[in-house]
């Protein structure tokens, strides 16, 4: 029998140990972590990881991969090169509960060199092999959670070999209640014959959400053989959907007796009607709490010679209740349909199409289309490339599939497996099949080039258009622009004013793609400023200011005029060193700003207080050091001068004074 351990006793010798502050904060957090029923793994170290202890990730455009001559209004797409673990803190500087939807495809963990961990592959030999796994995954999709909103749903694909793994570790980050599904995903109906004892037709996908109160799953169009199903009228499609007449325990007349009335059916034209409202509030005495039956039957005998079946809501002898109250019945007759079958006259409803205006079904648990052939995925990307590049892509209409019942038209997609870049080309495919406006974020190494020449190249071919393996011509799906970014590393102490500067100036990239403002200006206010003072951009989504130099806002303000309404306002971003919001500066154009902060999650990461990051490496010295410099910076002014082109004593001019409210548009 085991000992009982005093957790008491081993608190105290804990903290009586000389060790590392955090390593003793951790070793009690652990003792006082209460026992549960989950997953346990050694915890393994990751470069990826790491090396974030002491810089911060940024990303850095490479314009040479730049797709823009979209039509104004389409959507900018973006492709990250990078591990996808710096990638996703990054992220999170922008988009932190903003991703609508995540779909991935990771590793599957088979040991057949698929699943690279600090730069080796993890074989089947490797006894540490699921905990390596694990440890990669869990680090991964506690950031997307951090970005996931709260409508949002995320898919992840997975098979046999780290299926129950992931199930566990989803409900562990995710909460089991935001489970939705796990769906039998069929990729190859003939099976795999290597398979043992049994041939392999299926992998698996686990779907869960951030609140399964606030998010919810779409519908599917139906397939050409299931359109027997549908008919059409004046107002569309449908089809028979429930029955008008209730079941279940509230549905005896008792229960609910307002909904016991006649329903009248002209047998020949099947058309449905109703008695009057005189008629209809006789049937219930509500003083009484009984219905009329002497009454009903003289209804009966009216519409009867009338030539109308009289229809009450009665099962097996016994009174039951309509879905719909008179009223309804009155305003939607139309919406009823009226099924004979011998002397048996039935009501049922027409069930509207849930897509837009085209027949719709509700997604089964079971994914199956023969388009989700995993031989599809790899004919599609032959077909755009014209050569296999990638193992295992997903197929097109999968993926088109998920983001069907899952994505709004305006909807902000990411997928940080990318691979072969099939996510993005399925959301173009959708957004044209449609008209939404989708934006999709991939992420991935560069691992073999992948990036580059497989899921840059297919979706930049797929935008200009391409010649397939038949020789045809493929049209470019044109209203999409594409922008790719390298994830970069800044340091993470910053013990100087100028390297905190530029620390702040190489989110100009993360901003322009939170607020999807793109196009750098030369100018702002017909001056020119060095891009280490300040950035301007414009395009059709707006116009966006970053003051990277706080010491020119009185500067700039009388410019603002020149650029700024109420219908086209300015976005303006300051830099500041400490909490002071610039308010005060700004307040004769603030009706024609938006005077924002910089990203609060970079903020956070740079002082440490984070909780997607490892602990910084940091020191209390090196946070005076660098108050001291900043304060003594403050006051050279030639620094400003410096940094301005040659008309900053023309600019230094403009008196505040002269700022009046006639500047307001």
């Amino acid at each position: 029998m085991a000992k009982k351990i005093d957790l008491e006793a081993l608190r105290q010798q804990i903290n009586e140990l000389q060790i590392d502050k955090d390593l003793k904060h951790d070793l009690l957090a652990a003792i006082n972590e209460k026992q549960r029923y989950g997953l346990v793994w050694e915890e393994s170290s990751e470069e990826a990881w790491d090396e974030m202890q002491d810089k911060l990730p940024v990303f850095v455009e490479d314009a040479t991969k730049r797709l823009d001559s979209a039509p104004e209004g389409s959507p900018n797409h973006i492709l990250i090169e990078g591990d996808n673990l710096n990638a996703l803190a990054a992220l999170t500087y922008a988009y932190a509960g903003k991703i609508d939807v995540i779909y991935i495809d990771p590793p599957y963990n088979t040991g057949n060199k698929d699943f690279i961990y600090n730069d080796s592959f993890v074989d089947k030999d490797d006894s540490f092999r699921h905990s390596k796994w694990l440890s990669f995954m869990d680090r991964r999709l506690r950031i997307a959670k951090k970005l996931l909103s709260e409508k949002g749903v995320m898919f992840i694909s997975i098979d046999e070999n780290e299926e129950a793994q992931l199930k566990m570790l989803c409900d562990k980050i995710y909460g089991e209640n935001n489970h939705i599904a796990t769906l039998p995903t069929i990729m190859n109906l003939k099976g795999n014959q290597d398979e043992f004892g049994f041939a392999g037709t299926h992998e698996y996908t686990h779907v869960y959400c951030l609140s399964r109160e606030n998010c919810s799953i779409g519908y599917l169009p139906v397939e050409d053989e299931e359109l027997d199903d549908w008919l059409s009228d004046d107002k569309g499609f449908y089809k028979k959907g429930a029955n008008l007449k209730s079941t279940g325990v509230n549905a005896p007349k008792e229960k609910r007796p307002y909904l016991f009335y006649p329903i009248l059916v002209n047998i020949e034209t099947k058309v449905v009607s109703t008695i009057s409202k005189d008629e209809y509030v006789r049937i219930y005495d509500k003083e009484l709490k009984l219905h009329d039956e002497v009454y009903l039957s003289q209804l009966q005998e009216k519409y009867e010679s009338l030539g109308y079946t009289f229809l009450l809501p009665i099962t097996g002898g016994k009174g039951m209740s309509w879905r719909w109250g008179w009223q309804k019945v009155k305003e939607e007759a139309d919406e009823i349909i009226v099924n004979i079958n011998g002397i048996d006259v039935s009501l049922y409803k027409k069930q509207r199409p849930q897509l837009g205006d085209l027949p719709s079904k509700k997604p089964k648990s079971v994914f199956y289309r023969p388009e989700y052939s995993s031989g599809n995925g790899k004919a599609e990307l032959v077909s755009v490339l014209g050569e296999n590049l990638f193992g295992y892509p997903k197929p097109l209409n999968l993926i088109i599939d998920f983001l069907r019942i899952s994505a709004f038209k305006d909807s902000t997609i990411l997928d940080f497996f990318a691979g072969s870049g099939t996510t993005l080309h399925a959301t173009m495919q959708l957004n044209s099949e449609d008209g939404g406006h989708r934006k999709c974020i991939l992420v991935t190494n560069n691992e073999n080039n992948i990036c580059e020449k497989v899921t840059y190249e297919r979706n930049k071919r797929v935008i200009n258009g391409y010649t397939n393996q038949k020789g045809e011509e493929v049209p470019g799906l044109t209203r999409n622009n594409l922008r790719y970014y390298k994830t970069e590393f800044v340091p993470r102490d910053q013990s100087s004013s100028k390297s905190r500067r530029a620390l702040m100036a190489s989110l100009v990239d993360l901003l322009c793609i939170k607020n999807n403002i793109y196009q750098e200006q030369e100018t702002f206010g017909g001056k020119k400023f060095k891009k280490n003072v300040l950035r301007y951009f414009k395009d059709e989504a707006g116009q966006m200011l970053v003051v990277l130099d706080e010491r020119v806002v009185s500067i700039i303000i009388p410019m603002i005029a020149e650029v700024a309404t109420r219908q086209n306002p300015l976005k303006v971003y300051v830099y500041s060193d400490g909490a002071y919001a610039y308010e005060d500066e700004f307040h004769k154009v603030m009706p024609v700003i938006e005077l924002c902060a910089m990203p609060d999650a970079f903020l956070q990461a740079l002082e440490g207080g984070t909780d997607i990051l490892p602990k910084q490496k940091y020191s209390e010295a090196m946070m005076k050091e660098f108050q001291q410099n900043e304060a003594l910076a403050m006051q050279n002014e030639e620094v400003v001068k410096e940094a301005l082109s040659d008309d900053y004593d023309y600019v230094l001019k403009e008196k505040e004074d002269n700022v009046t409210n006639d500047i307001i548009d």
